[in-house]
């Protein structure tokens, strides 16, 4: 299928508008699913954090990735692990409380010039970034980064297309 990207943005390159860009249809070419978020509720205090990756750790299943933002009360753990559906069930069983959603993970060759390239493309492509996060392994040797996108869908399909490797829970699960 083929696509036209428009721009009418101010920032965006003459050259970059009103071109055609083949990208697939969908990311169902991608072996393996899409990445796992768990965003782990905690109370904001001494050892919460400890508790949960021990926790982890005891079920042998380890964190690939972690981002926590905080608030005066409470803060949210992302979490990736390298065995969601043991971690779903392990929180269901201890009462965690947790959400799960999906995230985007993009290998990252060259990350002082692919990151540009990644965040354009999203740009190009009108798809929002949330937050975002690095791997605190390497898949493949490279780094990774998460992005947690309005449309996973469409992000996936445009960083296909734009030559990115996307990673699926396969890649980044030991």
């Amino acid at each position: 299928m083929r696509y036209w990207l428009a721009c009418d943005l101010d920032f965006a390159p003459a050259s970059s508008c009103n071109m055609p860009v083949n990208l697939p249809e969908t990311t169902s070419k991608m072996e393996g699913p899409l990445v796992k978020q768990f965003s782990v509720f905690l109370p904001n205090k001494v050892g919460a954090m400890l508790e949960v990756v021990k926790l982890l750790n005891t079920e042998d299943t380890h964190v690939v990735a972690l981002s926590v933002s905080e608030s005066t009360d409470s803060a949210i753990a992302r979490i990736i692990a390298s065995d969601p559906a043991r971690v779903e069930t392990l929180f269901r069983k201890k009462n965690v409380p947790f959400g799960v959603s999906e995230v985007v993970v993009v290998e990252l060759r060259e990350v002082a010039t692919r990151l540009v390239k990644l965040l354009a493309a999203l740009v190009m492509a009108e798809v929002n970034v949330h937050f975002a996060y690095p791997l605190l392994i390497r898949p493949r040797g490279f780094a990774a980064i998460a992005l947690h996108v309005d449309d996973t869908e469409c992000a996936s399909s445009v960083l296909i297309g734009e030559g990115f490797k996307i990673l699926s829970q396969d890649d980044i699960s030991r």
